[in-house]
């Protein structure tokens, strides 16, 4: 349950928690390969999604496949992107989408480790990172077109509004014996970029 407190409340969600297990499944696989190139223990992988509390209201930032289908509005999205690569794009199924959706929700916001974790409290950042939401960059999820070393994905986003509006990162670290493939991408591109205005 989030505090109706003001903030800005990140989730450390096991990947493909309430799924169908086949994300879960190729997570796994995923990080058993990258653990044996990097000759390291494999580890719990995450996927993150904030929880805005401003204003009296509730709003969700979150990267999600398409889905259901029908007006993407009614579901708070607000940038669209490929998957793996540009081409595959056209097919609905290889593209993922940002939402920033007021009174939205989180499918698997349950299962996040540790519960909402505030980040931030100011409400001038809060209002900032709801406005930056629609210009995150539209990067091909799973790709890494910048040059970071690290791939582009739904951490990435998280972790590039984050940095955007001035979060401390060096403070924010997934859970015990995990990691967030991507999180190091959004810093990356987030750091090369202007700060933004305001």
């Amino acid at each position: 349950m989030v505090p109706n407190a003001t903030g800005v409340y990140l989730l450390w969600i096991p990947l493909g928690a309430g799924g169908s297990g086949v994300v879960r499944a190729s997570g796994r696989l995923y990080e058993r390969l990258m653990a044996w190139r990097h000759r390291r223990p494999t580890l719990d992988l995450y996927h993150t999604a904030l929880i805005l509390r401003i204003d009296d209201a509730e709003h969700v930032v979150e990267t999600m496949w398409p889905s259901p289908a029908g007006d993407p509005a009614t579901r708070g999205v607000v940038v669209s992107a490929p998957v793996f690569a540009d081409p595959l794009g056209r097919v609905r199924l290889f593209r993922y989408e940002v939402r920033s959706w007021r009174n939205g929700v989180v499918p698997d916001a349950a299962a996040a480790v540790g519960g909402p974790r505030l980040v931030e409290s100011d409400p001038q950042a809060i209002r900032q990172l709801l406005d930056l939401v629609p210009s995150v960059p539209a990067l091909v999820w799973g790709r890494d077109q910048r040059a970071t070393g690290d791939m582009w994905n739904s951490n990435s986003v998280i972790s590039w509004l984050l940095t955007r509006i001035g979060v401390g990162m060096e403070r924010i670290t997934p859970p015990e014996s995990g990691r967030a493939p991507g999180w190091d991408a959004g810093i990356a591109v987030a750091l090369a970029q202007p700060a933004p205005a305001g």
